[in-house]
């Protein structure tokens, strides 16, 4: 073990403890701004991954994000070779059931495949051994099927505590991800800050609209509005 081994450790001991003493606040805060905005995140087993919202970037880039694996449109493959999207997908086990066949296509033509629990079990509250089997058994299906172990997570509907950060951090995670824009049917909402898309927005696309249209026409849409705002699509796994 280096000399830096006992240091480290000392310090996440005492984050985790004044974590714990602290009054109730959001989890991203209690790991201090760096980590709720983005910051490059920690190597797995050097202290929490870094909690994001948006990419700190001077560039004018946003990030696609899906949810659940829900939708599998051949489509949705031929936008993403065609338009060369780098989207990132965060699939649930439970939800994708025999349609991993579809992820891996996408996975050829160079969407990203990204960690969303087993059975989009909402995290916040459950004890560290469902968190971690949450998290970790996605982690070992995903590598099964893919022959990779994913660095990023995100956590069902967005809601997660220091728990989970620890849990997913023993899973080998690097960054949780969530997003401050989410593309429903025809428009984009935010959670927080301006609104309107700005440079490093993560952007949350809904598997399944709820007015007929199509993944392939949401995203349409969605890219019909990043370009009038002067941005363009990035990857994002080059950021985290």
């Amino acid at each position: 073990m280096s000399s830096r081994g006992p240091v480290a450790a000392a310090l996440v001991a005492f984050v985790l403890l004044a974590a714990g003493c602290a009054r109730s606040v959001d989890p991203a805060e209690r790991w201090g701004k760096a980590g709720s905005y983005g910051a490059r995140a920690t190597e797995s087993g050097t202290g929490p991954p870094a909690v994001v919202r948006r990419v700190p970037t001077s560039d004018k880039t946003v990030f696609l994000t899906y949810d659940d694996g829900a939708e599998k449109d051949p489509r949705f493959v031929e936008l993403v070779r065609e338009r060369r999207l780098p989207v990132s997908m965060f699939l649930t086990d439970s939800v994708v059931g025999p349609g991993y066949g579809h992820f891996a296509r996408l996975q050829s033509v160079g969407a990203s495949i990204q960690n969303h629990t087993l059975d989009h079990t909402a995290l916040r509250g459950l004890p560290y051994a469902g968190q971690r089997a949450e998290i970790c058994g996605q982690q070992d299906k995903l590598k099964s099927r893919f022959g990779i172990r994913p660095r990023l997570f995100r956590p069902p509907y967005g809601t997660y505590d220091t728990t989970t950060l620890r849990a997913a951090a023993d899973c080998g995670v690097a960054a949780v991800v969530l997003w401050r824009a989410s593309m429903g049917d025809e428009r984009l909402t935010y959670r927080t800050g301006e609104r309107r898309l700005l440079p490093g927005d993560i952007i949350s696309v809904a598997s399944i609209g709820t007015t007929g249209l199509t993944l392939v026409e949401r995203t349409e849409r969605l890219l019909g509005e990043i370009r009038r705002a002067g941005l363009r699509v990035g990857r994002l796994e080059d950021h985290l």
